[in-house]
């Protein structure tokens, strides 16, 4: 394709093999962003950040008296009409399949699923950002609030947290584009839009369909419904994000083969991509607060990291320069896994031995405000933005 970015050239050959239209969608959408949102941040650059913040919170709130001071394109983001697909009902059981597997599905995403994601060139936005090395774990803990707040009874109605803070992410995504866009560091030419539309589609594919497979392989059990229903609930998260319909999945198969597809098309992991895969592994104990260095060490060197080799594959596992584990190795790891002696209670530490499933959610989760912050970085270096 003629706007093809030069890294994925060779991708787009292998992933035109495995599906045509949905190979030229992907690479299409690695130079789009998010339109309607970019168009509000750009305008919100020139207000004062105090004001941003109170006009995002007001249109979160929806607080007409305020808002009818806001930029228009921001008033644009709120009046969006629901999908004519969407339907609550059908969010039940993937919320009960989720609240019964949290402390697997938790070790699946940070052991999996963000590995999966961030072997793509999504890796370079956030390297050059700097957001996960230095404040990985506020991060990582900020992912598992969003998780637990979607699948959480009502969290994706218009008043529930789990849908300010899905639309809180897209803000913050165009956000990053737009002081990326001003950065003379972002290689527009070779890696396209930076958090584009395609990485948005690929990542959303990860959170939903790849975190079935992990979490069921680390013991996790569903129901055909309940599967349905987990990709179900991601879906509508996905475009509360801003996931366009073309790349927006329509069912756990179709999440499956977007994934392949996108997968087909990234280039091979890039040194910032090896560098976050095992950033993110080491940070892992951190979230469940084991500050103890030996115990982290052999925790992660000892568990997760075959855990991880596991799931990925060894392919991809050398690819990221993850330790070589042998078979017995990966497999007494998964053994200790789902006896529940060590990676699981890693997680569970954090609220203490015999809590339930719920309270390790919440206590590996970020709930250190009351209520709901709308500060956006106003810096593309993290260690130089304001707080946000």
């Amino acid at each position: 394709m003629a706007t093809t970015p030069s890294a994925y050239v060779d991708g787009y050959s292998r992933a035109h093999a495995i599906d045509r239209q949905a190979a030229k969608d992907y690479i299409r959408h690695t130079t789009i962003g998010d339109p309607l949102m970019d168009a509000a941040v750009k305008d919100l650059a020139s207000v004062p950040r105090s004001h941003a913040s109170r006009f995002i919170e007001a249109g979160m709130d929806q607080d007409e008296e305020i808002l009818r001071d806001a930029p228009q394109s921001l008033r644009n983001v709120f009046d969006e009409p629901e999908p004519p697909w969407l339907d609550h009902s059908a969010f039940v059981p993937g919320i009960r399949a989720f609240q019964a597997n949290v402390v697997k599905v938790f070790a699946a995403f940070v052991a999996g699923t963000l590995i999966d994601g961030f072997s793509t060139l999504i890796s370079e936005s956030f390297v050059q950002t700097g957001r996960i090395f230095d404040n990985g774990v506020k991060r990582l803990r900020q992912n598992n609030r969003h998780q637990v707040e979607i699948f959480w009874p009502g969290g994706l109605q218009r008043y529930g947290d789990g849908w300010k803070l899905s639309v809180r992410i897209r803000f913050v995504h165009a956000q990053i584009r737009h002081l990326l866009s001003q950065s003379a560091e972002w290689d527009h030419e070779a890696y396209g839009t930076p958090i584009s539309a395609a990485h948005m589609g690929f990542s959303l594919s990860c959170f939903s369909a790849r975190t079935l497979k992990h979490s069921s392989a680390l013991g996790a059990v569903y129901s055909k419904e309940e599967r349905e229903s987990f990709c179900a609930v991601w879906r509508y998260a996905g475009h509360l994000m801003g996931v366009p319909d073309a790349m927006l999945y329509t069912d756990e198969r179709d999440a499956l083969r977007l994934y392949a597809v996108g997968a087909a098309c990234e280039p091979p992991p890039t040194e910032n991509a090896i560098l976050m895969a095992n950033a993110l592994i080491n940070s892992a104990p951190l979230v469940a607060g084991i500050t103890n260095k030996t115990e982290r060490a052999t925790l992660v060197n000892d568990t997760i990291y075959p855990v991880s080799r596991f799931l990925i594959g060894d392919d991809m596992a050398d690819k990221l320069r993850l330790p070589k584990s042998g078979p017995l190795k990966k497999r007494g790891a998964l053994l200790r896994f789902r006896l529940n002696n060590s990676l699981g209670r890693f997680l569970e530490r954090v609220t203490g031995r015999g809590g339930s499933s719920l309270t390790t959610a919440f206590g590996a989760s970020l709930y250190e405000n009351a209520g709901l912050r709308y500060d956006m970085p106003d810096h593309a270096r993290a260690e130089e933005s304001s707080s946000w």
